[in-house]
């Protein structure tokens, strides 16, 4: 008697499990609402950039746009880190963080293990047109912005075909201003701005 009931159980809990992470996966590919009060920033725009990042550094500049109570953010930490060790030479690096009550520059730059610059400014979303964490946003060298979009189509930013950030950033190295992308590279897809946990 005992067995049958255990078996249903386990069935029953091995369903909720499975529909729940489908129910999550599902919700992850569905795009994030556009704000009512959304102003587009359209690529090449001139952006000012506060004092962190307005240095005299000729690199290009890479913002990735960060919460940490974000589960779309946290699966994004191992791609982003690989992309900076990468590319550190070639680019600027700067993590901006969406929710600056609970954290400090040191807290995440530990979350990350990578040392690099830190931003709290929130305000930097809407200059660069971004409203979902986690989101990639790429300048030139004369702070235009060349790409704002998604990292990968895959959550966890395993598929090598849709490495839209990455792309971005070489064809951006190899001075191309002929790059196109799919609307799942510019729609943008996670937690939504201001709360960024769902």
């Amino acid at each position: 008697m005992k067995k049958p009931i255990f078996s249903i159980w386990f069935v029953f809990l091995l369903s909720g499990m499975t529909s729940l992470f489908w129910y999550n996966d599902w919700k992850y590919r569905l795009p994030t609402p556009v704000p009512k009060n959304y102003i587009t920033v359209a690529n090449n725009s001139y952006l000012i950039l506060p004092d962190l990042l307005n240095t005299k550094d000729t690199r290009p500049v890479f913002l990735h746009f960060f919460n940490p109570d974000c589960p779309c953010s946290r699966f994004n930490i191992k791609h982003f880190k690989t992309l900076v060790h990468k590319y550190e030479r070639s680019a600027r690096f700067v993590i901006v963080v969406m929710n600056n009550s609970q954290y400090n520059e040191r807290q995440i730059q530990d979350e990350f293990g990578i040392k690099i610059p830190v931003s709290f400014d929130t305000s930097l979303a809407a200059l660069c047109g971004v409203y979902s964490t986690p989101q990639a946003v790429v300048l030139n060298p004369d702070h235009q912005l060349y790409y704002r979009g998604n990292y990968n189509k895959s959550r966890y930013c395993t598929d090598q075909k849709t490495n839209y950030a990455e792309q971005a950033l070489n064809a951006l190295l190899a001075h191309n201003n002929n790059i196109f992308f799919n609307s799942y590279a510019l729609q943008a897809y996670g937690c939504q701005l201001p709360q960024c946990t769902k």
